[in-house]
């Protein structure tokens, strides 16, 4: 695929914006509200409090800063009375139960935070008196996975294995139903709001903690000199840095604030697909910046997972300019260097962050 232009948020478009987003304290509602910050937006956030005693949220120290709001999604009264409050001028959706394997122990919480929160999110949204534009994170798992190596395009039919990705596969029908319900894709409408829903998971990036997840996994090993288990190595995914999604989460709200159609619509965000690779090629580029060593074990009991999963990201590229600018390689070593520098050289998750959105910022 030839690469394109590769482009940045507008900063003037985002001050003094009121911007709320759901899930603000999770890794990437935090790196989210930390970039938002630095274009000097007026943050607002509404969700739990971190999962984890050790979080990016708690280390970034953005609790100050921005309008910080613990609420269950699930809560529709409360939910509606504080967006109202807020009134913002944008929102982005991304509290969620957000793990497969916790989706098996707990699939109706799962349903009901993922399902009826959004649709709490988008009714309270509605019932605003002024113009608001919703970027509603969904994952890459919303496809029925046929577990081919081709792409997966956003015309592609819904489906999901698992109860984590049913229900965000089911998210995104009622996504759509509200476009298609209160004419919301209609560019000459005078609905009061346009949504959008994003397509993106496999994030890497500092900060991440979460329990279950290869990264986190991996360092958790290596700052313990214990050896990393990997259960399933051949695995493949569409691995990419955290900041590349969030770059065309806030590219899609730039364009969908201006204009509905053609962007008030599913867009997939992924790496090119040299940046697929299997779970033993991501251990094994870690361990070229943090010396460990790894070894094998599948349960046989444990949960389905998808074994290979693709995204086509033509129409990101070609609608909203929008382009991934850093490799597998990249993204590994900017990822395994933060954890390096907050753990062993003690220098402090803010300025490692920042240093790596300004990094990304200058890449062209």
């Amino acid at each position: 695929m030839k690469k394109s232009q590769r482009s940045n948020p507008n900063e003037m478009f985002w001050k003094d914006k009121k911007v709320l987003v759901t899930g603000h304290t999770g890794f990437k509602g935090s790196w989210l509200a930390l970039w938002l910050l630095k274009m000097n937006a007026i943050v607002s956030g509404i969700s739990l409090n971190p999962d984890e005693k050790q979080n990016l949220f708690d280390q970034l120290r953005i609790k100050n800063d921005i309008n910080h709001i613990v609420l269950d999604i699930r809560n529709k009264e409360e939910l509606k009375k504080q967006i109202q409050t807020i009134n913002p001028d944008i929102v982005f959706h991304l509290a969620a139960q957000p793990l497969v394997v916790n989706s098996y122990k707990d699939p109706v919480g799962t349903w009901e935070t993922n399902v009826m929160g959004t649709i709490n999110v988008l009714e309270s949204i509605r019932s605003l008196n002024k113009n608001c534009t919703g970027i509603f994170i969904t994952t890459d798992k919303v496809y029925k996975n046929n577990e081919w190596v081709f792409g997966y395009r956003e015309n592609d039919e819904l489906g999901g294995y698992d109860p984590y990705s049913s229900s965000k596969a089911a998210c995104e029908i009622a996504i759509s139903s509200w476009r298609s319900s209160f004419d919301l894709y209609q560019s000459n409408n005078n609905s009061n709001f346009s949504i959008a829903s994003a397509r993106a998971g496999n994030v890497i990036g500092g900060g991440d903690w979460s329990e279950n997840r290869i990264i986190p996994d991996v360092v958790r090993c290596l700052i313990n000199n214990e050896k990393i288990l990997i259960r399933n190595p051949k695995s493949t995914r569409p691995w990419q840095h955290v900041l590349e999604p969030l770059s065309g989460y806030l590219i899609l709200a730039e364009k969908l604030n201006k204009e509905k159609n053609p962007y008030a619509t599913a867009f997939n965000f992924g790496p090119f697909i040299e940046s697929n690779k299997t779970v033993k090629e991501l251990v094994d580029e870690c361990l070229k910046y943090w010396k460990g060593d790894y070894y094998f074990e599948r349960n046989v009991n444990s949960p389905h997972e998808a074994g290979v999963l693709n995204l086509s990201i033509e129409k990101a590229i070609k609608s909203l300019e929008w382009n991934p600018k850093w490799d597998f390689s990249k993204s590994i070593e900017l990822t395994i260097n933060w954890y390096k520098d907050v753990f062993q050289d003690n220098k402090s998750a803010i300025d490692c962050s920042l240093s790596n959105l300004k990094e990304y910022t200058n890449d062209t």
